[in-house]
């Protein structure tokens, strides 16, 4: 059975991680895995500057730093361990959730998610990682999990509130598509009143891709409303999610219309850091 992963981590955003993954593990009847992963770099000592002294104290110095390296790499893991144990406390706070894994893995991050992604239904990741506290702009790995994995990905901010709605940003591309049949089969939205919204001109062949998707929800059982906005597509969007208190923002990773060039410019930086509820992200 396919599995909600949840990629949790040191920094504040992991709260929501756990609450977002717990609320889609018990809406999927999912299996739900913690997943914390110990990044080489993270491991390593400071850079070796002992060739600037004499032999035998660059041997005693070898000898301190491997010591060092050894200590640092049993203290990350057990960080992990305890990360994992309070992440596994806090998801079974959600009395729908009970099968729960914990898994860590010592490598490059999107590799081992990679790794994973055979047993992977969503992957869970929160908009803001530890590096986010340091000044970095947000996801610096994300664009490149958005190029390679191929399952959806949901993105928490650091405060999850279960959503009683959703949007899906529609382009009538083959991505967005797909989009909505999973939306209309997915028991993750079961019972959710779904809005679907293009950004373009009010034309009729956009009329048609909306009464197409409109039809291909109401047959799974949704409540749908369509509409067709102007603007810029991250103000438009955002407008309109705020206007109808949206609580899921759904967005395809790559179609062929303005949303394309939103979703891997440099706006999606800006759209992420400004958003306040999760974005599902699908392929």
């Amino acid at each position: 059975m396919t599995n909600v992963i949840a990629c949790i981590d040191g920094s504040s955003a992991s709260k929501g991680v756990i609450d977002s993954a717990a609320w889609a593990s018990a809406k999927l009847s999912a299996p739900l895995t913690l997943l914390h992963v110990i990044e080489e770099g993270n491991a390593n000592s400071p850079q070796d500057m002992s060739g600037n002294i004499g032999l035998g104290s660059r041997e005693k110095l070898m000898e301190e730093l491997a010591e060092l390296d050894a200590k640092k790499a049993k203290l990350l893991l057990e960080e992990g361990h305890y990360l994992l144990e309070q992440a596994k406390k806090q998801a079974l706070t959600n009395d729908k959730v009970h099968d729960i894994s914990m898994r860590q893995r010592h490598g490059e991050f999107t590799e081992s998610v990679l790794a994973l992604e055979p047993e992977t239904r969503l992957l869970v990741l929160g908009l803001h990682g530890e590096d986010h506290a340091k000044g970095d702009h947000i996801g610096s790995q994300l664009e490149t999990l958005l190029r390679r994995v191929h399952k959806p990905i949901l993105l928490s901010p650091d405060i999850f509130v279960k959503p009683e709605s959703a949007m899906l940003a529609y382009d009538g591309s083959g991505t967005s598509k797909r989009g909505i049949e999973l939306l209309s089969k997915s028991p993750l939205f079961s019972g959710m009143p779904i809005h679907v919204v293009m950004v373009g001109a009010d034309s009729d062949t956009n009329k048609e891709e909306l009464t197409w998707a409109e039809k291909t929800l109401r047959d799974g059982g949704h409540k749908v409303k369509t509409a067709i906005v102007a603007g810029d597509v991250e103000s438009a969007l955002h407008e309109y999610q705020d206007k109808h208190n949206i609580g899921l923002m759904i967005m395809g990773a790559y179609g062929h219309s303005k949303i394309r060039q939103f979703l891997v410019g440099s706006t999606t930086t800006s759209m992420l850091e400004q958003s306040k509820t999760p974005l599902l992200i699908l392929r």
